[in-house]
């Protein structure tokens, strides 16, 4: 039982970090991704560079992987393309980050749970004798059940848990894939380009 409460623990734990580490602000912020958005308006050199201060200032995922693509513009589109796709597998490793917790904790607490009725069972009924009383063996019983139902307890919420926090980076995922794209065709275009001659004039 011990165990398992360790399980529960670990669990909560690693709920919250993903709670706060997977917030849309951290990943994919509103007002970044509306700009990104606006690349394909032709923004004038004053807003291209606000946007490229954005992209360096940014502590968020979009922000960084912008700023990989805006390092690597000038060179050819399949360079660009695997400097990004490598930071975006780095950044997914970041958001999977405390998952694989998670699933061990789904696949050991009922395991967990059943180890400790079968072993609690076995008490029971290894001190069961001509003597015994059928309340002391109902007793023994439930109690060694009540190891399962707590293993159970832990598993399934551990169990929605991790299929929203997938689900939610399966989301925003292909949100960055599609907000990447367009800074790619930006940078393929020379769109940043005309930030720098803009800033040249000025």
């Amino acid at each position: 039982m011990g165990v398992i409460l360790i399980c529960s623990v670990v669990a909560v734990a690693m709920i919250f970090f993903k709670l706060l580490s997977l917030r849309r602000g951290r990943i994919v912020p509103a007002d970044l991704a509306r700009d990104v958005e606006r690349l394909e308006n032709h923004l004038g050199p004053a807003q291209l560079d606000e946007l490229t201060e954005g992209f360096q200032r940014g502590d968020t995922a979009l922000a960084r992987l912008c700023s990989v693509a805006l390092a690597n513009r000038g060179r050819p589109q399949t360079e660009v393309q695997e400097a990004v796709q490598s930071s975006a597998r780095e950044e997914i490793v970041k958001m999977n980050a405390g998952l694989p917790i998670l699933e061990v904790i789904i696949n050991i607490a009922p395991l967990l749970g059943l180890l400790g009725t079968a072993s609690g069972l076995v008490v029971v009924f290894r001190d069961l004798g001509s003597t015994a009383s059928h309340v002391a063996i109902a007793q023994g019983i439930a109690m060694a059940l009540n190891t399962t139902i707590v293993g159970l307890a832990v598993a399934v919420p551990s169990v929605i848990a991790h299929s929203h926090f997938s689900r939610k980076i399966e989301t925003m995922s292909a949100r960055l894939e599609v907000l990447l794209g367009k800074v790619v065709s930006a940078c393929r275009h020379h769109v940043f380009d005309q930030e720098q001659g803009g800033a040249g004039q000025r």
